[in-house]
């Protein structure tokens, strides 16, 4: 069988640990950690051991779960390893008395003093001589496993100690509250040292179960896969590690966060499953057949129910639920009575005959229908369900489905949706279609993008199905489509949808809005998605309906704001102070954070911060967590943007793992990460992730984010000498923005075809094409386009040799990177501005290159500073590291083997003459010479040889 799989790290105790630790440290102190059995009292204690450093000595002793215990079993465990450092000379002789108590130090004791024939005054000796060697052993800490398992005597002895505790001693024990009150309990609390500190574990919250199952599994757990293990294992951590054994013994780690649906059918662990029949055999027949109706009703007892289902008086249910409580199988959770975790019902509800099982579920079910309460239709739906009755299931279902759309809780709608259509042969024609209809709305909110699609999609290949229904299934699944990320899908499903929803004009209205977004799907252009928008606008108004104008009014503001039109901010401004949108939160977090996204892609860092702190705080308030984890993305994002990038490698690179809610979403993520990567770390994984993102983005027709993905990827393999390459991917992205007609988005493309044609001598040949979109872009109000465009013609202009056009472009592009706070580009314009000074004599030069520098060391993007820095030593300018007001480029210092292979490459020597000479293979020459040559800023080494002054003395970069 596997073993258990543990925590390396203590996780969920940050808290308990530092109180255990204080207490600790302030001898003379006793603590009692106290916790249910698993809650994880011996990890607690050592991490304690394992941490605390000093003189201090750990003295551990446990208590045993025997019929008789041996009297101070423990205390001798904790004393006898430790022989070595007892001194002899400085002991009385009353301690010579442990040595027949204790043979393991008997030979470091004195000589033992003559027996007591009274039993008393022989265990009063025996407590002096252990508290004396205790204070001999002392500064340490006397530590007491399982104390409820302690023998009379030890309790005694505890009880003795705190009256007379050595002042260098700390006292530490841990017991579970369910064994009952601890005998030595008043002694703790009348100690000489002063009351004993009790320290309560309690149940991990969900987070703290996902932070721990990371660290088991070593793989990223999502927040749903969290609760379901929370849900199941109540938060106990021995629980959450006999799950994940489970489940280890069936598939790899790496798979197990993915499917939390597995996690919450999970059957309990057979250690488990021992424990809890141990326990119920102790209970009568009566009492084992109230605890299954009751496992089977919920995992909170309802005694009134149980009672009407099992036709017992209150009664004896009440006198079974107590002697359940008497053997830990209960507890009071909130005044209520509940099984001590979902675990220990699972074994209850299992121990049922399975005839039985499908009885109770059908008294319960029939019961709580016959009930005058609160509408419990989800409840009565799960008990049908597992009755075996399928028309009441499907009815029950389909009314929790209504109330919790009424609720807001869309996510818990579409499961139950799912589960009702899951045979659909079964319904009638009019049943399905109603059924699926409401599960493509809910699943557009409620995540269950994936489970509900293929339903749709099947009930419409049906055929047969009314014109409007037949719409409105075919707006959801496009919608549902596009939040998968299948964007050409969902475009081409939502426009055959909108012919059939003429009867439902505020549908329709919402379907053309949708098809009015342009950054959703390529080879659509910009006047298409206009004439969309003026059709949702004429749907809307024949719709009447304020919430419907609302959303055209949004998807305008996008368009508008896409375009970089100047009139969109009155319209979002507007919109935002509309008390439409102040009384539709939802439509509210959706219309910020998308409004956020195409500022950032317009270059309106202030306006996208301001949106996403504004649609962030509407979200929380509404509790609308659908859009929890694209604001986080976008805030991403806008960090990027603004040149905040501590941290945001590592959160960057979570964002991008495989798994996010939204699959469009998780394409923004992955050309987010290959944007970071592609600054801060080696040319070939910021590659392939940008060459995934392009090959995604090219099979689902999502038009964003491939343009930026393909200019990102020209850039790259421009920087590493593959012009044809980066031509090819620049020529790419700037069509397809040509296609769409959006000239914004065709101007940071452009930008990496011109400095392309540079660097393959054709500038001549992107002339016209740089002079057309400067005029297309006009006086846009796009501060990103506007910066880029003109670091285009500056180019154009130094390749005409017009030395003033060049001076003047390259300045307003770098004021407006620099006034609309685009941190990163301006320090790219500084850096285009110093290299043409410096090779024109102006004296401004080098101070401009100094700051590119200095930027690109902040944001220790390591790429661009290699690449100016052997701009600096080509102008002669002075490298200033380490730089001050700014970090340390992290790299760019040379190992003293790095230096010592560079100086021997330096001299013309090949990788096998070095390799010779240092004793060294050939491939680790080679490793060390690629990495001298990135961290100097070289590209060959033929540059080293050319310019081997650049190697320092102390193996650091010339000029540090």
């Amino acid at each position: 069988m596997t073993s258990t799989p543990t925590s390396p790290v203590l996780v969920g105790r940050d808290a308990e640990l530092a109180q255990v630790r204080a207490a600790v440290a302030a001898a003379p102190s006793i603590v009692v950690i106290e916790g249910e059995a698993g809650i994880g009292k011996s990890r607690l204690l050592q991490e304690l051991v394992a941490s605390e450093a000093g003189d201090a000595l750990f003295l551990l002793g446990h208590c045993q779960h025997l019929l008789d215990p041996f009297p101070l079993g423990p205390v001798v465990d904790a004393l006898r390893r430790h022989g070595d450092r007892i001194e002899t000379a400085r002991l009385s002789p009353v301690v010579g008395c442990l040595g027949a108590l204790v043979p393991e130090i008997a030979d470091r004791l004195p000589a033992p003093p003559e027996p007591l024939t009274d039993q008393h005054e022989a265990r009063h000796r025996i407590f002096r001589a252990v508290t004396e060697l205790l204070g001999h052993l002392a500064p340490g800490v006397l530590v007491l496993e399982d104390l409820h398992w302690a023998d009379r005597v030890t309790f005694d002895l505890l009880a003795y100690l705190a009256a007379h505790q050595p002042p260098d001693l700390s006292i530490v024990v841990t017991t579970r509250p369910e064994a009952g009150a601890l005998p030595v309990g008043e002694a703790f609390a009348r100690a000489v040292a002063g009351p004993a500190r009790t320290v309560t574990l309690r149940e991990l919250g969900p987070a703290a179960v996902g932070e721990l199952a990371r660290s088991i599994l070593g793989a990223d757990v999502p927040d749903e896969t969290a609760a379901a293990l929370y849900e199941v294992t109540g938060g106990v951590p021995f629980v959450v590690e006999e799950v994940l054994r489970t489940m280890l013994e069936r598939q790899p780690a790496a798979e197990i966060p993915r499917h939390p649906d597995a996690i919450a059918a999970l059957s309990v662990s057979t250690a488990l499953r021992d424990v809890v029949r141990e326990r119920l055999a102790a209970l009568d027949a009566l009492a084992v057949e109230v605890l299954g109706a009751a496992a089977v009703a919920d995992l909170t007892v309802d005694a009134g129910l149980v009672a009407e289902v099992t036709g017992y008086s209150m009664r004896k249910v009440a006198r079974a639920l107590d002697a359940a409580y008497a053997i830990g199988l209960l507890h009071d959770h909130e005044g209520r009575s509940r099984f001590r975790h979902v675990l220990a019902q699972q074994v209850i509800y299992d121990e049922v005959p399975s005839p039985t099982r499908r009885w109770l579920h059908l008294r319960i079910a029939q019961v709580l229908e016959e009930s005058d309460g609160a509408s419990q239709s989800a409840r009565i739906a799960h008990h049908y369900q597992l009755a075996g009755r399928p028309a009441e299931f499907v009815r029950h279902a389909e009314a929790a489905a209504d109330e919790a759309i009424e609720r807001g809780n869309d996510a818990v709608a579409a499961d139950l949706l799912r589960q009702a259509t899951a045979d659909m042969a079964s319904l009638a024609p009019d049943a399905r279609v109603r059924l699926a209809t409401k599960l493509g709305r809910a699943a557009v909110d409620g995540l269950a993008h994936a489970d509900a699609m293929p339903i749709l999609a099947r009930l419409l290949d049906e055929g047969g199905l009314p014109a409007l229904a037949r719409g409105e299934l075919g707006l959801a699944l496009g919608r549902l489509q596009r939040q998968q990320g299948h964007a050409r899908a969902g475009f081409r499903t939502i426009e055959r949808a909108v012919p059939d929803l003429d009867g439902r004009p505020d549908l329709q209205a919402r379907a053309l809005a949708v098809l009015a977004v342009p950054e959703t799907v390529v080879d659509v252009s910009i006047a298409t998605h206009l004439e969309r928008c003026e059709q949702a606008e004429a749907a809307a108004e024949r719709a009447g309906a304020d919430d419907v104008g609302l959303s055209v009014r949004i998807a305008r503001g996008s368009l508008l704001l896409e375009q970089g039109r100047p009139e969109a901010w009155d319209l979002i401004d507007a919109v935002r102070r509309d008390g439409v949108l102040l009384a539709h939160p939802r439509e509210h977090a959706r219309a910020a954070v998308n409004w956020a996204q195409g500022a950032l892609h317009g270059g309106h860092l202030r306006r996208a911060d301001e949106l996403l702190a504004e649609g962030r705080a509407v979200a929380e308030a509404a509790g609308f967590e659908r859009v929890a984890e694209v604001y986080v993305l976008v805030g991403a994002m806008a960090d990027y943007e603004n040149g905040r990038w501590d941290g945001l490698a590592e959160r960057v690179r979570d964002l991008a793992v495989p798994g996010l809610g939204f699959g469009a979403a998780s394409l923004d993520a992955r050309l987010l990460h290959g944007l970071v990567l592609a600054a801060t770390a080696t040319g070939t994984e910021a590659r392939e992730q940008l060459a995934g993102v392009i090959a995604d983005c090219e099979r689902v027709g999502s038009v964003w984010p491939l343009i930026p993905a393909q200019a990102a990827l020209s850039r790259l393999l421009l920087s590493t000498g593959d012009a044809h390459g980066s031509l090819a991917q620049a020529r790419a992205a700037v069509d397809q923005a040509g296609r769409k007609g959006l000239y914004v988005w065709a101007a940071a493309p452009m930008l990496c075809l011109v400095d392309a044609a540079v660097a393959m001598g054709t500038v001549a040949e992107v002339r016209a094409e740089v002079a057309d979109l400067a005029g297309h872009l006009g006086d846009v109000d796009a501060p990103a386009a506007l910066a880029a465009v003109r670091m285009c013609e500056a180019i154009v202009a130094q390749a005409d040799g017009d030395a003033a056009a060049v001076e003047r472009l390259l300045a307003s592009a770098r004021h407006a990177a620099a006034a609309a706070g685009l941190v990163y580009v301006a320090a790219q314009v500084e850096e285009r501005l110093g290299d043409w000074r410096c090779a024109h004599g102006a004296g401004s030069g080098p101070a401009l290159l100094e700051g590119a520098l200095r930027t690109y060391g902040g944001l220790d993007a390591r790429r661009d500073i290699a690449r100016v820095t052997q701009l600096m030593r080509r102008h002669g300018v002075a490298v200033p590291y380490p730089w001050r007001g700014g970090r340390r480029a992290l790299g760019t210092d040379l190992s003293d083997r790095e230096r010592e292979i560079a100086l021997l490459a330096a001299e013309g020597r090949t990788n096998r003459e070095i390799a010779a000479e240092l004793f060294l293979s050939p491939r680790t020459v080679e490793t060390h010479i690629s990495h001298a040559l990135r961290k100097l800023g070289l590209r060959s080494r033929e540059e080293l040889r050319r310019d081997s002054s650049v190697l320092g003395r102390d193996g650091e970069v010339a000029g540090t």
